[in-house]
């Protein structure tokens, strides 16, 4: 079968091999003639950058690049971004790369134009209407890896240099105009990447499928999400050049930050302040603390999993479940713990803190309080 497509959910999405060909109509689609290509240190360098730069400048469209970006960018990449964008006389943003380049990429338009701290725009109750709308510039997603999907997010991950914690920042007007999804961009990614950006995509899954909340649309995209996950991840990490399994992982992707609007729990509250503590992999950190959240919310998401299990063709029910998640990981060579991590002392009040004031929470099964996620964090600690 032929995995091409247009689609138009949530976004414009041109999926298929190739189609990063189509950058520039892509740009055009978005209104962006002056575009600035944001990606992360990682991939400056890489001949899949140059070959972007090439597209665009082959069409007219010039040849920008910004790349000082951390893996877990915070909003000191963010400003020197900005004065990027503006001294360049940009008007849009091809963000490009995994989940810290997409995000700084999409906060980077979207702060072009503000007057106001980024934080004033955390995604908190309506906080994201402080924002000037028409001052937001378009962008354009690119991705590279398959986990994150924030190439389908309405918002970015930031992290505060200062506190060392990761905010959400939201607005509507975040979401990229325009995405190609094509999987050849991926081919090259290290099996460590592949290993812990897959289980990000998973991760999301699982977690909207075990939310409390009701949104059927997301509930039903994030099962079949973990389906696509289960039968294409393994082949992506054994065989990098399987383009069926990479553009299965990238269609997993974006239905997991699809989803994730119904809600996310446990893993994520506890993978984000790991992750700007520790400067963590965020989608590894998630497989790592996975099989623990699980047994914290077994009580409530038992007969839940029991069904997903059945879908998914795994014996066993919830047991069978947990097993599969234990035996993936073990497959892809996902670390065994955080000190495997190299995280053999962490702090853990204030991995804690993080924990109960991070949104992601809001969806866990299981209500998280200062008593039982004390002691979820002490037997990840070990």
């Amino acid at each position: 079968m032929k995995l091409e497509a247009n689609w138009s959910y949530p976004t414009a999405i041109r999926f298929g091999a190739g189609r990063i060909a189509e950058l520039p109509q892509a740009c055009a689609d978005a209104g962006i003639s002056r575009p600035l290509l944001v990606t992360d240190r990682g991939l400056a360098d890489l001949p899949i950058t140059s070959r972007v730069l090439d597209i665009l400048e082959a069409a007219g469209l010039g040849r920008a690049l910004f790349a000082d970006v951390d893996p877990n960018p915070n909003e000191i990449n963010l400003v020197a971004g900005i004065d990027a964008f503006r001294a360049g006389g940009h008007d849009g943003v091809v963000a490009f790369g995994g989940g810290s380049g997409l995000d700084l990429g999409k906060m980077i338009a979207f702060m072009s134009g503000q007057t106001r701290p980024v934080w004033d725009f955390e995604d908190v109750s309506d906080w994201w209407t402080r924002a000037d709308a028409s001052a937001i510039a378009p962008n354009v997603a690119v991705p590279t890896t398959a986990g994150t999907g924030s190439e389908v997010g309405r918002a970015s991950v930031i992290t505060n240099s200062a506190t060392h914690e990761k905010k959400i920042i939201f607005h509507p007007k975040v979401l990229p105009s325009v995405v190609i999804a094509d999987a050849e961009l991926t081919v090259g990614m290290p099996p460590a990447i592949t290993a812990g950006t897959g289980m990000d995509a998973f991760a999301h899954c699982l977690e909207a499928y075990c939310s409390p909340f009701y949104h059927p649309m997301s509930h039903g995209i994030a099962l079949e999400g973990m389906r696509l996950v289960k039968e294409n991840l393994p082949r992506a990490h054994a065989t990098p050049d399987d383009l069926e399994a990479r553009a299965q992982m990238m269609s997993a992707a974006m239905m997991g930050a699809t989803a994730f609007q119904k809600g996310l729990g446990a893993i994520h509250a506890l993978s984000h302040p790991i992750g700007a503590l520790y400067n963590t992999h965020h989608g590894t950190t998630n497989a790592v603390v996975m099989q623990a959240v699980l047994r914290f919310n077994r009580p409530a998401i038992e007969d839940r999993l029991a069904m997903a299990a059945n879908y998914l063709g795994i014996e066993g029910g919830f047991d069978g479940f947990y097993a599969f998640v234990g035996a993936l990981n073990d497959t892809i060579g996902i670390p065994e713990s955080l000190a495997a991590m190299g995280i053999a002392d962490p702090d853990i009040d204030r991995i804690i803190a993080g924990a109960l004031i991070d949104p992601s929470r809001g969806g866990n099964p299981v209500p998280m309080t200062e008593e039982n996620t004390r002691a979820l964090v002490l037997e990840l600690a070990g």
